[in-house]
């Protein structure tokens, strides 16, 4: 049995012929001695396309307390120059009906932008968590290898010291 599969039947309890995807990938890693940790936001950016980036910075603005002041103050002045400034000859006179066309029209364009950022971020989150839980099973495989190589270092100290009382009792056995 080779080493790799001594060390996959040790910590994993099972064969390496029913490990995961997942775990047979950080096993290799491991096993070669590579990072495995990545950027998650440099490794989404750079797959990320064109529409997507938008959708983000849309979802992004129209989610800050900027946007929604500045909407409300978009919101305030046309109320304000329908009802009192233009009152004689008003754009869009009370119930402003322009306005909530424009409103509506908003709305059915943003709200699919924004459900688009949304989707991305589950999907940014589930990629998130499949590389902690890499990372995280890593950590774990080299504290078990650490655990195991000072058991063993442990043991020959032992078996040493262990030596080299018999040979002191000897020793004093043959004086005495």
């Amino acid at each position: 049995m080779s080493n790799l599969s001594n060390f996959v039947h040790h910590h994993f309890d099972k064969p390496a012929d029913e490990l995961g995807d997942i775990e047979k990938r950080v096993l290799a890693k491991t096993h070669a001695r590579k990072i495995i940790s990545t950027d998650v936001n440099a490794a989404l950016s750079a797959e990320s396309s064109f529409g997507e980036r938008i959708a983000d910075g849309i979802a992004r603005v129209g989610g800050s307390w900027s946007f929604i002041l500045a909407f409300l103050a978009f919101l305030a002045v046309w109320t304000l120059m329908n009802t009192i400034g233009l009152v004689a000859n008003p754009f869009d006179p009370y119930p402003f009906i322009f306005l909530n066309l424009i409103l509506s029209m908003i709305a059915a364009i943003q709200a699919p932008i924004i459900m688009m950022s949304q989707n991305r971020q589950a999907e940014r989150d589930r990629f998130e968590a499949a590389k902690d839980y890499e990372v995280n099973l890593k950590a774990e495989l080299e504290v078990l290898s650490l655990h195991q190589k000072i058991d063993m270092s442990v043991l020959t100290e032992l078996t040493a010291l262990r030596e080299d009382v018999a040979r002191l009792t000897a020793a004093l056995a043959a004086k005495g």
